[in-house]
């Protein structure tokens, strides 16, 4: 009988200490991204519900053009006080590597994405990193899965610890390629990538331009971990008026109306009389209604009921400079509440840009230049704007030191040869200086002030541009210049003001030479804007829009040229930080 008795309160030993255990681990809170962790791997719903497309930051031509700085952190922290939860992170990926065959990524690829990848995670924002390489007038390749398979197979290695804000999209767009081929290379792509990572939600997405009508042709995907993207854009007429990379151009459309007003309708132009257009504009009256946008977006929501999958809009937006401002934020209105009730999730094209959430033609700078009226439509929370005031700059700054700095724009052109801003080849100081080589005549390297700045102050003041530069070849020339702001007055142009760096003023013997140039000792040199003006003393320094490396004499064939620390000082400051230095001083 004691027997019996022991097993007895043994048992009841084991059961009390389970329950203690039980009740103190329901007395610890459970996060919102424990939560998910905790939960079955299908997901049914999206776990973000608004945001934004990051565009033009990681959409170059390689990992070595990316311009960092361009966002930073703030950026992201101004983006979710708007009450965003997600930001999609278009990513020319297929050139942050090596190419083929191997189609190795960059390490600098990962350290700029690493970065991103810190601030989201630590502001809690769902960050999308969509495979954004895609050109409109490019069908898709049926050979593309392998591509596909050998980048994001390296990119599910490197982030597959990370936390599960991060998400994977296959591919963005995909067409002039058939559906079952598609669809078939998006199975390879999500299975090779959970050989790696069982943990991220992969996004994908249909065939025929992400368009919800592809949806139906998408199979029923062997992963639980997925969600199901389409793209909204219409009535596209509207929404992409004036756009140049629709075939045919739509260019010379402008004055579509939304909703349709027989009243407000534009002739169709011209030039596309005897295209689609044409057609489209006759049929307006039926597409170009609130009812037919919730129409054309029942076809994803019927998509997502009949599957019980999770399915979000990756994309939609209006074309600013041709559409009707009033009319794009009706637009916004519309589509956003419709969305909502149908609990579907999107991400709107784009923050800044041409779609973006700033009034056109301005610095886009978060406290002077949001458009509220988009920003409400969208059901974001307003932010008070104030009125920006240009002052006269009274202090130096860097443009370019390692990175090109924070409020200046990369707005270089360079179609053929190298333009690489992370040279690690002898940098003058930290670990980056800029390498340009092989490149066309008129070719530059652009630094865009945002907003523009007034250096007259400056002028009057002594202070000079300063950098460092070495090249390789005696007979190197290039033109160092500002430029300043074409305003609306009558016969302004975008004037420069430059200087000629060669052989007369710099010794190209393959070693830093340093150069400081006085503001005052430019010289005007006239203005292209669509033909050539002669100068006519018109330049002005209280609106300098950009400083410029120009190639501007002969191209820079067999010539290489390393720059570093470029940057307007006081040079009285920097005459006695040289003092002790051995580099040259021109």
């Amino acid at each position: 009988m004691r027997k019996y008795k022991d097993i007895y309160l043994f048992w009841w030993s084991i059961i009390l200490f389970i329950l203690i255990i039980g009740t103190s681990s329901c007395q610890t809170p459970v996060t919102a991204e424990k939560q998910k962790e905790m939960t079955s791997s299908r997901i049914t719903e999206v776990p973000f519900h608004r945001g934004v497309n990051l565009t033009n930051w990681l959409q170059t031509g390689s990992s070595r053009q990316i311009q960092f700085t361009k966002f930073t952190k703030q950026d992201l922290i101004n983006i979710k006080s708007l009450g965003c939860d997600v930001i999609r992170l278009p990513i020319n990926l297929h050139a942050m590597t090596n190419g083929s065959p191997h189609y190795t990524i960059d390490p600098l690829f990962f350290t700029f994405l690493d970065h991103i990848v810190d601030w989201a995670e630590e502001l809690e924002l769902h960050l999308i990193l969509d495979n954004h390489t895609f050109d409109p007038a490019v069908k898709t390749s049926s050979k593309i899965g392998d591509t596909l398979v050998k980048v994001w197979t390296q990119m599910a290695a490197h982030y597959k610890d990370r936390s599960t804000f991060i998400y994977y999209e296959v591919l963005n767009e995909p067409h002039g390629i058939t559906d079952k081929m598609w669809n078939k290379i998006q199975q390879r792509v999500v299975a090779e990538i959970r050989k790696i990572d069982q943990k991220h939600t992969i996004v994908v997405g249909p065939a025929g331009w992400n368009g919800y009508n592809n949806l139906k042709y998408m199979p029923e995907y062997k992963d639980d971990n997925l969600i199901y993207t389409f793209h909204f854009y219409d009535p596209f007429l509207f929404t992409h008026q004036g756009a140049s990379w629709t075939d045919p151009s739509l260019e010379p459309l402008a004055g579509v109306p939304f909703p349709y007003d027989p009243a407000r309708m534009p002739p169709c132009p011209p030039k596309l009389k005897n295209t689609w257009v044409n057609q489209n504009l006759l049929n307006y009256k039926n597409d170009g209604t609130v009812k037919k946008v919730k129409e054309l977006i029942d076809i994803a929501v019927a998509f997502k009921n009949k599957h019980n999958v999770p399915v979000f809009c990756g994309e939609l937006g209006v074309f600013i400079p041709n559409s009707n401002p009033v009319d794009r934020v009706y637009w916004y209105g519309a589509v956003r509440r419709y969305f909502e009730e149908k609990d579907i999730s999107w991400t709107m094209w784009d923050y800044t840009g041409t779609f973006g959430l700033f009034k056109m033609g301005t610095s886009e700078l978060f406290e002077y230049d949001l458009n509220t009226d988009v920003i409400k439509a969208l059901g974001l929370n307003p932010v008070e704007q104030k009125e920006f005031i240009l002052t006269p700059d009274n202090t130096g700054f860097d443009l370019y030191n390692d990175y090109i700095e924070p409020k200046v724009i990369e707005s270089g052109w360079v179609k053929n040869g190298i333009l690489d801003f992370y040279s690690e080849t002898d940098p003058f100081q930290g670990k980056y200086c800029i390498y340009w080589t092989g490149v066309d005549q008129y070719s530059r390297i652009g630094f865009s002030f945002k907003p523009i700045k007034d250096l007259s102050q400056l002028v009057k003041e002594g202070y000079a541009v300063d950098f460092r530069v070495r090249g390789n070849s005696l007979s190197a020339q290039f033109d160092i210049r500002f430029v300043d702001t074409k305003t609306s007055a009558p016969g302004d142009h975008p004037w420069r003001i430059r200087m000629v760096m060669d052989s007369d003023n710099v010794v190209w013997d393959g070693t830093w030479q340093h150069i400081q140039i006085p503001l005052s000792s430019f010289t005007e040199q006239g203005s292209w804007d669509n033909k050539w003006f002669e100068p006519r003393g018109a330049f002005d320094w209280t609106a300098i829009d950009s400083f410029e490396i120009v190639a501007e004499n002969h191209a820079l064939k067999n010539i290489q040229l390393w720059f570093d620390a470029i940057r307007i000082v006081d040079p009285r400051t920097v005459a006695a930080e040289d003092e002790s230095s051995s580099v040259p001083h021109y």
